[in-house]
């Protein structure tokens, strides 16, 4: 699962396929990206990277990145029209957690959530949401839990659907109208989260 996470707005989230490719940028030229660069694993494979590249071509949104051919690796500067600046850069997770190698050298597994997120390394938040996919009846009522992916702490003050999230991350929300509805938690200094699908029936 791959989520990109711009200034404006979510460019992409979802499930994602890709494998070891060459990949090209306006700023980097061509280079390989297998997962074999700087022989950080064995087997080629694909990478955090060439994710990024077929969720572009899927899409259409244009990215951009240096190469450091000492770490054999690209560097991401920019993705759809969110370019870093001198102080606010691209940062890349994996399952919540700051990948301590590059884009070209990390295998994500199938089951792995993959995140990139401009001004991520300066946020003091990245926000989650559990669960991500819930059912529940008109006029009824759900409750879910807004917490700092990295760390699984509660997150008060989260906007989810109109509705504010208390000192224990926790959110009430009511379902008022039947149908499949996405929402994302927010708060001004964080991450947004994932999307979490609430299915309201009859």
């Amino acid at each position: 699962n791959l989520r990109i996470e711009g200034v404006e707005g979510t460019i992409y989230e979802g499930a994602i396929r890709s494998g070891p490719r060459s990949i090209t940028t306006s700023s980097g030229g061509t280079h390989l990206c297998d997962g074999t660069n700087n022989n950080a694993n064995p087997t080629p494979e694909g990478t955090s990277i060439t994710a990024l590249d077929s969720a572009s071509r899927l899409c259409g949104f244009g990215y951009d990145g240096t190469y450091d051919s000492e770490f054999q690796d690209f560097f991401i500067t920019s993705i759809g029209n969110t370019t870093q600046t001198s102080t606010i850069s691209w940062g890349l997770l994996k399952n919540f957690q700051f990948t301590p190698v590059g884009g070209c050298q990390e295998e994500p597994a199938p089951t792995d959530e993959i995140l990139w997120a401009y001004d991520a390394p300066n946020a003091p938040l990245i926000l989650d949401v559990q669960p991500r996919m819930v059912g529940v009846r008109r006029g009824h009522t759900v409750v879910l839990t807004i917490t700092d992916g990295p760390t699984g702490r509660p997150v008060s003050g989260a906007l989810f659907a109109g509705v504010l999230s208390d000192a224990n991350g926790k959110v009430v929300f009511t379902a008022s109208q039947v149908g499949t509805f996405r929402y994302k938690a927010t708060r001004a200094d964080a991450i947004r989260s994932p999307a979490m699908v609430i299915i309201v029936t009859r």
